[in-house]
């Protein structure tokens, strides 16, 4: 099941879908949207009616993207799917390069679209966004003691059991973080996780969901969990 989470997203979501059917055509998709005051949400019903493999969360209201995506993973494995796929529905992700994810998925518990492993790559982004984007990975990659190279990566293909052994009750991060603590959580936990290099290209409909309260969140958040670990490291506690 491909998770698409969505918040104003009505001019993305039928080409997204339309892209992702065509690419794995035994895909199922979940669109996960917040309520939005554009329509996102009525559309999606629309091609739900239309296409069997296309379901609808709908949500209460603008909750982020973290508890977007953990919904979603709750109601996929709820209803029996072995994995489940992250992307985003302003085309900033190529569903065409999804098989090439769940191919490498055959041999790993967690598989994430890197923009920043070698063949990685972006296109039409500002350098403003880019060094947030490299210096936020790794940023946590140091602190956190990681070897993941493409922290915040939002494009990612899960087993259902490496989301079943991360903990998911206990995330309370959003945007950039949650990338960053899912990503974390599988590594702490010991699962497989492999880099596969994807294109990344800025949208071009519709506006960025990206602010400064969600880096400044990111950063305060990470630095608290790197030396929190530390710690515990030199205390010979385990880490939470």
């Amino acid at each position: 099941m491909v998770i698409i989470p969505t918040y104003n997203e009505a001019e993305n979501i039928k080409p997204i879908v339309a892209r992702v059917r065509e690419s794995v055509p035994d895909a199922h998709i979940l669109v996960a949207d917040d309520n939005s005051p554009d329509g996102t949400g009525k559309v999606a019903d629309e091609l739900a009616a239309e296409d069997d493999h296309v379901r609808v969360l709908h949500r209460k209201g603008k909750e982020g993207l973290g508890a977007a995506y953990l919904a979603g993973f709750r109601w996929g494995i709820e209803h029996g799917y072995g994995v489940l796929v992250e992307m985003d529905a302003d085309g900033s992700h190529q569903p065409e390069e999804l098989p090439r994810l769940l191919t490498a998925l055959k041999g790993a518990d967690l598989v994430i679209g890197s923009r920043w492993v070698p063949g990685g790559r972006i296109v039409n982004w500002p350098k403003s966004r880019e060094f947030i984007s490299r210096g936020g990975s790794t940023y946590s990659r140091l602190l956190l003691d990681v070897p993941i190279r493409d922290m915040t990566a939002g494009f990612r293909a899960f087993r259902k059991e490496t989301l079943e052994g991360l903990g998911m009750e206990a995330v309370a991060s959003q945007g950039y973080c949650f990338q960053i603590d899912m990503a974390w959580r599988a590594a702490k936990a010991g699962f497989h996780v492999i880099e596969v290099p994807v294109t990344f290209i800025e949208r071009e409909r519709g506006e960025s969901k990206m602010s400064r309260d969600i880096v400044t969140e990111a950063a305060w958040r990470v630095m608290t969990w790197g030396v929190s670990s530390r710690v515990n490291k030199l205390l010979g506690r385990k880490n939470a």
